[in-house]
């Protein structure tokens, strides 16, 4: 799954607000707020539900592979 870190990283990456993330993986702010503050994890649907809105937008997530986790834009199609 993805880390607090990633989460807010890929928003940044694809400038979207907590708030429209949300809106996008319909689910709470505050299960978005929460998650990327780690104050909670969201239960797996919630979570998997962030990383697709996510994906959707463009941003790949990149696995923990001795090198760390991380994020990137998808490069774009026929580019």
């Amino acid at each position: 799954m993805i880390t607090p870190a990633q989460c807010r990283a890929a928003r940044g990456l694809v400038s979207v607000s907590q708030e429209d993330l949300a809106t996008a993986a319909r689910v709470g702010n505050s299960t978005v707020r929460n998650f990327e503050a780690g104050r909670s994890v969201p239960v797996l649907n919630n979570l998997d539900a962030i990383k697709r809105a996510l994906e959707a937008m463009g941003v790949q997530f990149i696995p923990e592979n001795g090198g760390g986790a991380g994020v990137r834009l998808a490069k774009p199609t026929g580019a």
